[in-house]
């Protein structure tokens, strides 16, 4: 009978996206004895947790503070990360055995791959007894109800919930599934979604730096990427197409098309006075030789191309103060210009989104239709590389859980 089926799709929450912040939203909740169902567009769930990390999932990091998130509203994230921390996802990892290891700045990457994460969450969800996971299941519509709760119209039939929450993640990777579903929902209910663009992802370019990178393309070099807004020290790698490595990845947050930056290629030597010690103490010596007890001697010979060509045959004896003084600054603050970024396809975030001042941060409900919430990167909060946004996954999950 018609009454059966409308039944069997009756719940208490639908969760729209299986990635980490559904799929933790999901057996919190089932925790509390709320029935679940959790709706995923793609074939599988969890890919963008899978591929992570090089597929060795940077779950967490040791120190997680709110300067390590960017929103338009900065203060969003503290009440959510605070009731529900790194040392609490830590514990959950433990409690399974999972190994894992500390990398550099605090990163914890899984030892045996990202599937030990993703198994754990759904084991968690099948230990409650009350999630139901549905895969190839797009939702095409989300009606409020008057009374309350929602009707969603999927490709697998209709669903009613007291309580939706929007888990979809942002544009990042197509490829795995995700899509603007999550924003154009909002967007119906009144929201304010800010631009997005895509973050921690490599810088492209296409003048004769280009050219450069693409002749020393697999080369990487510690180095200081900055602008107005942020620096970062870490490893720099070229790419026949521009530059990656985490220290692009970071910067690329903070920057927007037609801005420049500087890259600092020895952020740990004063290579003004350095070059003058020298210049006494080998007078004889060449600027590239010289360097290239710092570089791979393929970078010092494009530095030479870029920076002082014409003096690369003379010994620094014979420079003036003056001369090596600007070679200096521009080994220091080199200004390159990207065209762009090589956009979603690789980027591992979103930025922007959802407006967080019409979201509670304590219960992630919208604070314009009750028994909506978001979770995860769907909100304008973006995490630096390093396990950020994995935490902001399951802090923000955690609260929208107590609630729903």
């Amino acid at each position: 009978s018609r009454e059966c089926v409308m039944s069997t799709n009756q719940y208490d929450v639908l969760v729209l996206g299986a990635g980490a912040s559904g799929l933790m939203t999901a057996y919190m909740a089932a925790q509390r004895g709320r029935k679940v169902v959790v709706v995923e567009k793609a074939n599988k769930v969890g890919k963008k947790i899978l591929m992570s990390g090089g597929g060795k999932c940077n779950f967490t990091n040791l120190y997680v503070e709110p300067s390590n998130f960017i929103s338009h509203n900065p203060h969003f994230v503290i009440s959510a990360l605070t009731r529900y921390t790194n040392w609490d996802f830590i514990g959950m990892v433990c409690e399974y055995g999972i190994e894992y290891e500390e990398r550099k700045h605090g990163q914890l990457f899984t030892l045996k791959g990202a599937k030990e994460i993703l198994a754990m969450l759904l084991s968690e969800c099948e230990k409650t007894g009350l999630v139901d996971i549905k895969t190839n299941c797009e939702v095409k519509a989300i009606t409020a109800l008057d009374e309350q709760g929602f009707q969603i119209a999927t490709t697998l039939g209709y669903f009613e919930a007291e309580s939706v929450v929007i888990a979809s993640g942002g544009l990042s990777i197509p490829t795995l599934g995700g899509s603007g579903i999550g924003y154009e929902i909002a967007k119906q209910f009144g929201h304010h979604v800010y631009p997005t663009r895509a973050g921690l992802v490599p810088f492209t370019f296409s003048d004769s730096f280009k050219e450069v990178t693409t002749r020393l393309s697999g080369n990487a070099v510690d180095a200081t990427l900055s602008n107005d807004l942020n620096a970062f020290t870490e490893a720099l790698l070229f790419t026949h197409r521009g530059l990656s490595g985490p220290s692009s990845l970071q910067l690329s947050n903070y920057w927007d098309v037609g801005q420049s930056f500087k890259i600092d290629f020895l952020p740990s030597v004063d290579l003004h006075d350095h070059l003058k010690v020298k210049k006494h103490s080998q007078p004889k010596a060449l600027l590239r030789t010289l360097l290239g007890e710092h570089f791979p001697k393929s970078v010092v010979v494009e530095l030479q191309n870029l920076i002082w060509p014409e003096l690369a045959e003379t010994a620094i004896g014979q420079l003036s103060d003056e001369k090596l003084e600007h070679i200096a600054t521009r080994l220091h603050a080199f200004e390159v210009k990207p065209s762009g970024t090589e956009g979603y396809r690789t980027a591992e975030v979103t930025l922007g989104g959802v407006d967080t001042t019409e979201v509670s941060s304590k219960t992630m409900e919208s604070k314009k239709q009750k028994g909506l919430y978001f979770v995860g990167e769907i909100l304008d909060v973006t995490g630096h590389l390093g396990g950020f946004n994995f935490q902001w996954a399951w802090s923000s999950a955690h609260a929208a859980s107590e609630y729903v």
